[in-house]
């Protein structure tokens, strides 16, 4: 022990709130998964290895002592304890209090309004939150954490019974490691069968063996350690050699969650760069999937050596895959910053991205039901790539999949929607908004709808923008059916439609004067070929973003002016034939309101309020009032 840590006394803390909610939750809640607690502490033992390992290529000095990195289980049944030990990075005096006193680095807090949102096992989601630790009080009624930082002189001892308090004093050299950290678990009654050597390593077999850093077991004091995980990094081996469960585990450790990965691509790639990647798409979707400070999630090795963590490797739309990539062409010592500007790191960024997507090409093609799981996760993430990477929007769009106005399932594909087109219909038709269901009810629909003409529902807030900038699919462009005219007259309509009266030019008088009364709101008043049930709807004029797009830029202040809307009306609908009548009368005040009204009721019918609230409900005043001879 050092002069100055010897006259340092022992400190006693107290937990931060949310720490002591969870430490409670550990106990009481998810007792029966007591399990995991080992998976977790090796888990963060081959972390900390990995982490000394990358520091080391700026610092060699830190693995001077030459031992190599190993985790160790040691079993002693007399005293009742179960120790984890590694010889990684270790933490100092301030990481100690902060990652075992607070919620800064454990994720604690995101786990808890997780656990409260979600019906899922709260066991299966601590990995994914960074608070595993903890988790060792499910068995022990003591939990001590000795450790010493790479590179230091000093060394710490930790200690809690996990109900709302932890001191931390100094710890004589001898006594510590000589680095890296020893956890001590105190079990209690309950948890004593955690001292018999086969349970241990049949625990590890289940939950550790693709650890990427060799796991020994010592069963009791003075026994000679015994080897239950070789450490062999599993994207080295031969795909032949390795078993599904394996990858599975892997996936696991990799990801921090712990369902089925959806989809496993391995591969080696040979020639002007050779790498190796493994690469999963989960199961399920992180809760982090749409955080903008979330990380890609991608390790970066060269010859089994971490360089980063989490190296930018993939575009942002293929950020939910989980890999490793290992490339004994890239330098170690070296700059992360360097590693990313290099012309080979370019190149196996660029091949990275094109084999995961043909993969999942093919994935859609071999297996259309499980490659909809997938979509229905990481869809909308895909979707960015359509808008951001023009590229490969090709191979998106082949692979993309959607809900219309024929398949509220979205399994339906553009090749399926191409294949089913009616004869004369010269596009792709789709409506964007909010919610399926909602866009599924629009009056815009009703005319294509009327013609058996099927709509793409787009409910993604990605979606408005992609399909502004997409040429179209198989050579049929996109066309908004809430932009310009419908033009879908040379559509026949279906046996069951009915076809629509003849009447546009008997409401000439409420069209001409509805655009007078109407004239600072809309760009135009006019018959409509798309409204075969409503009164009236709101269409964006032929140039320029669609209505969705306005709402988002508008939303978001970035619309620099305010483009009017097109109100289409129904010539047959019983309402509008009325206002006819009305626009021939002496009742100009009537008129007035009553087609400021059915522009209220469009803009209600797409989404939006009526523009002046207090206007609104003055004029529905006076109609009713005169409706009901008030």
């Amino acid at each position: 022990m050092t002069q100055e840590a010897a006259t340092m006394e022992s400190e006693r803390h107290v937990f931060q709130a949310d720490v002591a909610r969870l430490l409670h939750l550990m106990v009481h809640s998810i007792y029966s998964e007591r399990d995991i607690f080992l998976r977790e502490l090796i888990s963060n033992a081959a972390d900390a290895c990995e982490k000394l390992r990358y520091e080391a290529n700026s610092h060699p000095a830190l693995l001077d002592d030459g031992a190599s990195f190993a985790i160790r289980i040691l079993l002693d049944a007399e005293a009742g304890t179960l120790t984890v030990e590694d010889n990684g990075v270790g933490l100092s005096h301030d990481e100690l209090t902060s990652a075992l006193g607070t919620i800064a680095n454990s994720g604690t807090r995101a786990f808890l309004e997780k656990v409260k949102a979600s019906d899922s096992n709260a066991a299966e989601l601590i990995g994914q939150f960074g608070i595993g630790f903890y988790s060792a009080f499910m068995v022990a009624d003591r939990v001590v954490v000795e450790t010493r930082r790479a590179g230091g002189d000093q060394a710490w001892r930790w200690t809690s019974d996990g109900k709302g308090e932890f001191e931390i004093a100094p710890v004589d050299l001898e006594q510590a490691p000589r680095r890296g950290a020893r956890v001590i678990l105190h079990l209690n009654e309950d948890s004593k069968s955690y001292l018999d050597p086969h349970k241990v390593e049949s625990i590890v077999a289940e939950h550790s063996s693709a650890i990427a850093t060799p796991i020994d077991l010592v069963e009791k004091p003075d026994a000679e350690p015994r080897r239950i995980g070789d450490g062999a990094a599993l994207w080295t081996r031969p795909k032949a050699d390795i078993t599904p469960e394996q990858y599975r585990e892997f996936y696991q450790e990799l990801s921090g969650q712990f369902d089925e990965p959806a989809l496993t691509v391995h591969w080696r790639a040979e020639g002007r760069a050779e790498y190796t990647v493994l690469a999963f798409a989960p199961g399920s979707r992180p809760f982090d999937l749409f955080d903008p400070a979330r990380k890609g999630r991608t390790k970066l090795y060269s010859r089994r050596v971490l360089i980063s963590r989490d190296i930018d490797i993939l575009p942002g739309y293929l950020r939910f895959f989980r890999l490793v990539v290992d490339s004994p062409d890239l330098p170690l010592n070296v700059s992360r910053e360097m590693v990313q500007e290099s012309p080979l790191f370019a190149a196996i960024k660029k091949g990275v991205a094109n084999r995961l997507l043909q993969e999942l090409g093919k994935f859609a093609e071999s297996e259309p039901d499980k490659f909809l799981e997938l979509w229905k996760n990481f869809g909308a993430v895909l979707k960015e790539g359509l808008y951001e990477d023009p590229e490969r929007r090709d191979a998106l769009l082949k692979m993309a999949r959607f809900t219309t106005s024929v398949d509220s399932d979205g399994k339906r594909s553009l090749a399926d929607y191409v294949a089913a087109m009616r004869p004369n219909q010269t596009a792709i038709y789709y409506l964007a908004g909010e919610g399926a269901a909602r866009i599924a009810a629009s009056p815009q629909l009703e005319g294509f709808r009327a013609r058996g003409v099927e709509v793409l529902l787009l409910s993604d807030p990605v979606d408005p923008f992609w399909v502004q900038t997409a040429v179209g699919y198989d050579g049929k462009p996109f066309k908004s059916v809430t932009q310009g005219a419908a033009d879908i007259k040379s559509i026949t309509l279906t046996d069951e439609a009915e076809k629509p009266a003849e009447a546009a030019a008997e409401i000439k008088d409420f069209i001409a004067l509805a655009k007078q009364v109407l004239e600072s709101a809309v760009e135009d008043v006019r018959v409509s070929d798309r409204l075969s049930e409503s009164a009236v709807c709101l269409v964006a004029p032929e140039y320029g973003p669609d209505l969705r797009l306005q709402q988002i830029l508008s939303a978001h202040g970035q619309s620099p002016v305010e483009i009017k809307p097109v109100l289409e009306v129904n010539p047959a609908h019983p309402l509008v034939v009325a206002l006819e009548s009305l626009a021939k009368s002496s009742d100009r005040a009537l008129f007035e309101d009553a087609v400021w009204l059915i522009l209220d009721e469009a803009r209600l019918l797409d989404g939006t309020a009526p523009k002046d609230a207090a206007a609104f409900a003055a004029r529905l005043t006076r109609v009713l009032g005169k409706a009901l001879g008030a």
